[in-house]
């Protein structure tokens, strides 16, 4: 037991030293970072003596107090004083407590203030010791008070090397503030480093200076870099907050709600920005007139907003306010500074316009127009010569027949009563209007007790006046058939007195008649056929012919009117068709449509019956109609005709068989649409023959006078010959052969006999009977030889090319001894000949036109000893046969089919 006491007086011993630490810690943790302030000795009441950073111990605090009643503590860290205070010692202190209301957490800050001469005092101490453990070349935090007091000049921190310990040291600075502007504000003893400023500095001029110490020795040596010195201009609140304007004005609308916006102010303040210095408040502290209260202010943002929607501009049309601005979050003893307000109530249509009477009279004479007859007027307690107060008038009722209007007058906001429409005493002689008036601008507020409108009675009393004849209706009508003789008459247009109501001492005379078809009678207005009348005139439109009718009384006074003239149609007019030229482009059309009109009417007019009328039978044979409906035809070609313009007469019928005759002008054309045809590049057919252009006929003319010169040339040539006696065989066409070299199938045309007999002429160049031939081309070039004798064959002028001909083989002039005929022999006798034979085969045993006289043959093969054989038909009337003896193996077959036949 008692080996144990020792133990326990240990472990008690050992508990307190532990709570002793835990304390210690706590209270640590409690304590932020102490913060010495250096004051001059006396201290004004409300100076700001320095600031200490809140935010940096506690920044979740939204409680500060002072422990010191004669400091007090800003938001922002800014220490000021409340009374003022003469340090009679030279250190004193207070404490900050910082708490959270939330979570009940509480911090501390030590506040020491210290008088600059006790801190000049433990400064020149340390330097006689020269014990320095730790380097001083070093920036070192420095501030100064704006507007300082002083005493000047004033110290602000020493400036030390590390090095003095060992050198010699003379310390210096430069910079701004120094040798640069402002100058001499700051200097440094040499010997001992103290900085001192000379004079109060103004924070809003210049916010901190930099400035640059040099350490040296007495020979020149820098043993430390130039060391930059920050000097920290501390604000005070020196500086009043300013309106951006002397006076604010704004406007605003009569009846607005709650809560609207009027305006926003502001204010500048040049202290340091985000701290209480410029921490401003709004408010207003004044208003005229002052009751009732409509306006408020946000302390913060100075906008203006409506605390009452009564603001009545016909009671108060302007408010006047005076407003503060305060620093330092609007606390008492902040800079404050006023403005004026002046907020213009702006008028909204509120009122309505009321008439100031309930019923009005007027009167007017019939038949009088644009005259004003009434003014209204009406009241309206809105903004005048605004769109609230101007009136627009309304004639509600009693205007059915537009006679009445009402405007407004716009100087004195009356209402004009007019006539625009004369009033006529025999049909009513007192009218009643209502009348109604609103403002231009809508009315601001729907009221259920109160119409949106004010209305007032008009009664307007229409006099009597002697009038003359009266028009009425001023358009009359009536009927006439077309084709009425000349002296129908007709009754007219009626005029009447109005107060009578009779047409009797009324004259009638005719002022307009387009074109004189009429006559009026003057007692009776009666009209008559002068002239023969035509529905489809050009001067009638829509059946209706017009003239215009004079009606005077014996007095004279005049009404003017319309008599329409309704022509009933009569079928004197035959369909026709409008377009007369037709374009019928051949390759890629057959027919073409063509369209009739009738000018009468449709009773009288279509279906129509479309007809070719022609006395020729080319027209017929060509030409064919085909109805595609009521009022149109097909036009067609037939039996291929040749390229050209043909006339085609065409009739139209009408339903009731009037009909007339339209000749179409029909160009059958080589093209693909029709802007492609002209008419110059076809030749114009009409009743079957061939009329040619100038051109042409020059064309032919020339060919003519040019084969006349080589008649003439060979007639002259074949003179010189020595005349022998001239033995014409009685068929000389059948002593020649024609010589073909194609085999292909033939050609389905048939050559004319004129056509042989010009081509064959013009063929020969040598001699009327020497080589006489036909050239026919048929896909290459071919020609084909008449040769007299019989003696060369085509065996023997087989050669290389497609082209051959007797004269190739002979090589040159071929001549006959025995046959030499001029052209006017052999036209005379074979002319005559060719053309009955040819008549002959293209006939068969009826006398009729032979369809297969011209025969397609296929390929026969190669091979054939007898060659290629076309039609034999040709019948010999007489002998002369004897060369057929003569022929080679291969025409031996061809001669014995013809002297068979």
């Amino acid at each position: 037991m008692a080996a144990a006491r020792p133990s326990g007086s240990w472990s008690g011993a050992l508990c307190r030293l532990l709570l002793l630490t835990l304390a210690i810690l706590i209270f640590a943790s409690d304590a932020c970072k102490n913060v010495t302030l250096y004051v001059p000795s006396k201290l004004d009441a409300e100076k700001l003596i320095g600031r200490v950073n809140l935010k940096e111990c506690f920044t979740a605090a939204n409680l500060i107090h002072s422990s010191d009643p004669d400091f007090q503590i800003l938001e922002d860290g800014s220490v000021y004083t409340t009374n003022t205070i003469l340090l009679s010692w030279e250190k004193r202190s207070f404490t900050i407590l910082l708490s959270n209301t939330e979570n009940q957490e509480k911090k501390k800050i030590f506040v020491f203030l210290e008088h600059q001469t006790k801190v000049l005092k433990k400064r020149q101490t340390k330097e006689t010791v020269l014990r320095r453990t730790k380097r001083r070349w070093a920036p070192i935090p420095c501030s100064m008070l704006e507007n300082s007091l002083g005493p000047f000049p004033l110290f602000l921190q020493q400036v030390q090397s590390d090095t003095a310990q060992n050198y010699t040291i003379y310390y210096s600075i430069r910079g701004p503030g120094v040798d640069q502007e402002p100058r001499n504000l700051f200097y440094v003893e040499r010997d001992t480093g103290n900085l001192y400023c000379t004079r109060a500095v103004d924070r809003e001029q210049y916010e901190s200076f930099e400035i640059i110490a040099f350490a040296t020795t007495p020979d020149g040596y820098t043993p430390e870099l130039p060391l930059p010195l920050i000097i920290k201009i501390e604000d005070e609140n020196d500086n009043y907050p300013i309106f951006t304007e002397e006076t604010y004005t704004f406007t605003i609308f009569e009846n607005c709600r709650v809560g609207t916006t009027v305006g926003q102010v502001c204010a500048t303040d040049k202290d340091e920005p985000d701290t209480m210095h410029t921490r401003l408040k709004y408010s207003i502290i004044g208003q005229v007139p002052p009751s009732p209260t409509l306006f408020s202010m946000h302390p913060t943002t100075g906008v203006i907003t409506t605390t009452s929607s009564q603001l009545d501009r016909e009671l108060i049309d302007k408010y006047q306010l005076k407003i503060k601005v305060q620093d330092m979050d609007g606390q008492y003893f902040g800079l404050q500074t006023t403005s004026t307000c002046i907020i213009n109530i702006d008028d909204v249509n509120d009122h309505l316009p009321t008439f100031t009477r309930t019923s009005y009279v007027a009167s007017v004479e019939e038949n009088t127009v644009d005259v004003e007859i009434l003014r209204v007027t009406v009241e309206d307690k809105d903004l005048v010569n605004t769109a609230n107060w101007r009136a627009n008038y309304t004639i509600l009722k009693g205007n059915e027949n537009g006679n009445f209007k009402i405007v407004t007058d716009a100087k004195t906001n009356e209402g004009i009563l007019c006539v625009v429409k004369p009033l006529n005493y025999e049909e009513k002689q007192q009218v009643i209007l209502q009348i109604g008036v609103v403002n231009e601008a809508p009315f601001s507020r729907e009221a259920s007790s109160r119409s949106a409108m004010s209305t007032a009675t008009v009664t307007v009393n229409v006099r009597d006046q002697d009038e003359g004849p009266e028009c009425n209706p001023p358009i009359q009508t009536i009927h006439m058939n077309e084709n009425a003789a000349v002296g129908t008459t007709s009754n007219g247009y009626k005029a009447y007195d109005p107060e009578t109501r009779s047409s009797s001492g009324i004259r009638y005379k005719k002022l307009t008649d387009p074109t004189g078809w009429v006559t009026i009678d003057e007692n009776t207005g009666s009209i008559r056929v002068f002239r023969s009348l035509d529905r489809e005139a050009e001067t009638i439109r829509n059946g209706i012919y017009n003239i215009t009718v004079l009606a005077s009384d014996q007095a004279g006074r005049t009404c003017t009117g319309t008599l329409g003239i309704i022509l009933q149609d009569v079928n004197d007019n035959g369909p026709f068709i409008p377009k007369k030229t037709v374009i019928i482009c051949k390759p890629t059309m057959s027919s073409a449509e063509i369209v009739a009109v009738d000018p009468d009417e449709p009773i009288n007019g279509p279906p129509f019956d479309f007809s070719l009328e022609s006395s020729t039978s080319d027209v017929q044979r060509i030409w064919r109609l085909n109805k595609i409906n009521d009022t149109a035809a097909r036009l067609s070609y037939q039996n291929d005709p040749a390229f050209g313009s043909y006339v085609v007469p065409v009739t139209v019928r009408d339903r009731l068989g009037m009909s007339s005759v339209t000749s179409l002008d029909v160009t059958l054309c080589d093209c693909i649409t029709e802007n492609d045809c002209t008419h110059s590049a076809h030749p114009r057919i009409s009743g079957g023959g061939v009329q040619l252009g100038k051109w042409a006929i020059l064309a032919i003319l020339l060919g003519i006078a040019l084969l006349f010169c080589i008649l003439f040339t060979l007639v002259c040539g074949a003179s010189g010959i020595s005349k022998q006696p001239k033995v014409i065989p009685d068929d000389l066409a059948q002593q020649n052969l024609i010589v073909s070299n194609t085999e292909a199938p033939g050609d389905d045309k048939v050559y004319s006999a004129n056509g042989f007999t010009t081509q064959t002429v013009g063929a020969s160049a040598q001699g009327v009977c020497g080589t006489m031939g036909s050239g026919v081309k048929n896909g290459g070039q071919e020609t084909i030889e008449m040769v007299k004798g019989g003696h060369q064959t085509l065996e023997s002028c087989r050669g290389a090319g497609h082209h051959h001909t007797l004269d190739s083989c002979k090589g040159g002039h071929t001549e006959v001894d025995n046959c030499r005929y001029t052209y006017s022999e052999w036209h005379s006798f074979t002319q005559p000949r060719l053309g009955e034979k040819l008549h002959r085969c293209n006939q068969n045993e009826d006398h009729m036109p032979s369809q297969d006289y011209v025969l397609t043959y296929n390929y026969e093969g190669r091979g054939s000893p007898a060659g290629s054989v076309g039609c034999c038909s040709e019948k010999q009337e007489e002998d002369g046969l004897d060369f057929l003896n003569n022929l080679e193996p291969k025409f031996i077959t061809l001669a014995e089919a013809c002297t068979k036949r």
